[in-house]
Order: structure tokens, then sequence, then C-alpha cells
């Protein structure tokens, strides 16, 4: 009988596909993902999605963007899917799929998602099947897409959203409001490891001796 795979064997997967160091204000990141994804997969709940792919590469996309170097960066994803055992290629194709919605304004996606058959991608908003924070993102990640950036009243449009969806809308609240709080706190810390690196750039060059005459 085989024994279903562990979060310590999901991270032992990744560490073997890359190889190299991960920056410290990034690994954090990179193995919550882990567990979070991991987690879900194993529930028996858990129905793959373009929804919950959304949900993959936006987070990762904004959470590791400026990370240097970029091949690391492709590597790191490459990795994450390997060790999760899902098709990096698929993930990325489904993740696109929703660019067919870009400048939609909300009124024609509540009249498809009132449809009986909403098309796909949309119809994975009533067919998630387990809900996690991912699903969550993905939502938001699409809704930045629509006409006029839907996300500046964020509430108000999960609010007309929810007659028609099947996602949790108020535990979708809070987990944007944390994921939108955890993105500025990181996106604080890189600015102020560019800050450092600038930093100790100048001070060597000032410390460089000169050169004779």
């Amino acid at each position: 009988m085989q024994h279903p795979r562990t979060v310590s064997d999901t991270k032992r997967a990744f560490y073997a596909a890359h190889t190299r160091p991960i920056h410290s204000i990034y690994r954090r990141f990179i193995e919550e993902l882990l567990v979070e994804i991991h987690l879900l997969r194993v529930n028996v709940d858990f129905r793959y999605s373009p929804l919950f792919a959304l949900g993959v590469v936006t987070a990762f996309d904004q959470f590791m963007e400026g990370y240097q170097p970029e091949g690391d960066r492709a590597s790191i994803f490459h990795a994450l899917c390997v060790a999760e055992e899902m098709n990096p290629q698929q993930l990325k194709e489904d993740a696109a799929s929703w660019q067919q919605y870009q400048g939609c304004p909300l009124s024609q996606i509540l009249d498809e998602l009132n449809s009986n058959q909403p098309s796909a991608p949309l119809n994975s908003l009533n067919h998630a099947g387990k809900y996690s924070r991912l699903h969550a993102v993905g939502l938001y990640a699409f809704l930045q897409e629509l006409a006029g950036n839907l996300t500046t009243n964020l509430n108000e449009t999960l609010d007309q959203l929810a007659p028609v969806i099947k996602l949790p809308i108020e535990k979708v609240k809070r987990d944007l409001e944390l994921y939108r709080s955890n993105l500025d706190k990181i996106n604080q810390a890189r600015s102020l490891m560019k800050e450092l690196v600038e930093q100790e750039r100048k001070r060597r060059a000032q410390e460089a001796p000169s050169p004779p005459l």
C-alpha cells in the first residue's frame, strides 16, 4: 500500500529540483506556498481548476517580482510545480486563459455567470472544489483585468458577485485583506534591500583607492 506524500516529501522534492540558495525574504513565502498547495491537493475535495491556476501563478509572480537572478526565478517556479506534481506549462496556460476577459465590464461578467453554462474558465468560479486562499488570489487577479480595475472598490464588487458564484465571499474578503497586507510588507522589504545594496555600493566606491597619478 502506497503511503500519501507528506509535507516533508514535498519540500524535499522541491529542494532536489532547485539546489541553489533562495534569498531569505523570499524563502519563507516559497515554503508557505509549498505547504499550502500540498495540504490543498491532498484534500479529497480538491479539484484543479483555472481559478486555482491563476491564484498560484499570480501569488508566485507578485511575491517573487524582481527576484535575481531571473533564471533562478524560473527554476524556483518549475521546482515548485515538480514538487507538487503539477505541470508548470498547463498551470501557466490555464492562468493565461483568463486574459480573454481583459477590459470586460462587470455587467457582462455577471450576465454570463447568470447564464446556465458560463464559458471556461469563468465556470470555475462555480466549480472550485475545496476553497483556499489561492482561489481568492485568483479571483482578485481576474478582477484586476476587468474594465475599470474592479479591485479599487473590492468589497463592493465581491458583494455583487456573491449571489452568482460559489466562493465563500466573507472568507475571500478576509483572505484578500491579509494577502494585500503581506504583499505590501514584502514590497517594503524589497525597497529596503535595494537601499542597503545601493548604500553598500556607494561606501565601497568611496573607500576604493584612488588610481595612481
